[in-house]
């Protein structure tokens, strides 16, 4: 298991958590999502298949980049 946080500075109101936590889920391998909007961050647990460049991928396809 992997865990890693993201900072995320477009995460701004309860929406952006939800959409965050839905569709990062759905990653097969990803075990647990956890967004906060006052931190910007985002923790993300994985294991494989799931990868950290799937992982900011996606995030960048749904508008909540992750920064580097």
């Amino acid at each position: 298991m992997t865990t890693v946080t993201y900072s995320i500075p477009n995460i701004s109101c309860k929406h952006c958590v939800h959409t965050i936590q839905s569709e990062v889920s759905e990653l097969a391998g990803v075990t647990q999502v956890t967004a906060n909007a006052d931190s910007k961050t985002a923790v993300i647990t994985f294991d494989a298949p799931a990868t950290e460049a799937q992982i900011r991928a996606l995030l960048a396809e749904i508008n909540y980049p992750a920064a580097e």
